[in-house]
């Protein structure tokens, strides 16, 4: 009846594996419960997985008991949430992903050399919340949907930096924009955009153009499946839908469609799309055709609290 179109890389990436590894090494090495702040990574099904487990995920740090144990999600803190952890003598274990602290570190070095920094991406993400929080003073955030409602005056130098999961194309489009507002816009020392998110948004865009419909597993709250989304449509695809997993897709969906591609954000599980697969070959769409963009190697060692047999504090 239909095909699929299975593009690769997708599901998770090293900074996503390497979190979820983090949360799960301190379940057995410490025992539960495990506090984390905020969510380990966007993805219902990992969060509610841990949690049987014995992690406790809360919002901010004032719902750990002293003493306990917490670990900061792979979206990264700010420097304040850092010292409120410390000073309340909390055990802490840092799963923010490398290339987000990388990003944290280039706004430090920026605000030090004088620079305003524009920040692209989304105010509301907590990857956006702990990079301002690095130099708040000096910190602009810019929403790529709303470059206008940007108040920097360009008064000092500018530069800009992005959030890692944001579309490339979206994230260019932004600093165009910038560029045209600050002729001397200064770029920063590397493109912030995840290697993975990249990978992703090419192997859709490379899928779409073939594809009546497209599928991405992933949860709402995850910016990089939401982008999936949005390429998904840029690239050709006449219609593409974000699903938790299978049983949010819905029949309706597939009236009149030869083939659907499909595609994961990178903090979801391939059991996800392999149930999706499933779900797709009960209805007719059984022969799938990988489209592999390229092969990913990558991977990040374990936080140093638990390279060591001490406890973390």
């Amino acid at each position: 009846m239909g095909r699929v179109l299975l593009a690769a890389p997708r599901g998770y990436c090293a900074g996503v594996e390497r979190a979820i590894i983090t949360v799960e090494e301190a379940l057995r090495r410490f025992g539960p419960p495990v506090y984390v702040r905020k969510q380990i990574v966007h993805n219902t099904f990992v969060v509610d997985d841990l949690t049987r487990r014995g992690a406790v995920f809360v919002e901010e740090l004032d719902e750990v008991p002293d003493g306990s144990l917490v670990v900061f999600s792979a979206h990264g803190v700010s420097p304040a949430v850092k010292g409120a952890a410390a000073q309340r003598g909390l055990r802490t274990i840092d799963a923010t992903c490398p290339l987000v602290t990388k990003v944290h570190k280039e706004a430090v070095r920026m605000a030090e050399a004088g620079y305003e920094i524009v920040l692209i991406g989304h105010a509301e993400h907590e990857e956006v919340e702990g990079t301002l929080g690095e130099a708040p003073e000096r910190i602009h955030v810019m929403d790529p949907a709303r470059p206008d409602d940007l108040t920097a005056d360009g008064s000092r130098p500018m530069s800009w930096l992005s959030q890692t999961t944001l579309a490339v194309d979206e994230t260019m489009r932004a600093v165009t924009e910038l560029r045209r507002r600050f002729p001397d816009l200064a770029d920063p020392p590397s493109d912030d955009i995840c290697y993975a998110s990249q990978n992703r948004q090419e192997a859709i865009t490379r899928i779409a153009p073939e594809c009546e419909l497209v599928i991405v597993v992933g949860s709402a709250n995850s910016s990089n499946s939401q982008r999936l989304v949005e390429v998904a449509l840029n690239a050709g695809a006449d219609a593409a839908y974000l699903v938790d997993r299978a049983a949010h897709a819905e029949e309706e969906w597939l009236d009149g469609v030869r083939t659907v591609g499909v595609s994961s954000g990178a903090s979801v599980p391939e059991g996800l799309v392999a149930e999706l697969l499933d779900w797709l070959a009960n209805r007719g769409y059984a022969d799938v055709e990988p489209v592999t963009l390229t092969e990913e190697t990558l991977t990040f060692s374990l936080p140093l609290e638990l390279r060591s047999t001490r406890n973390p504090g």
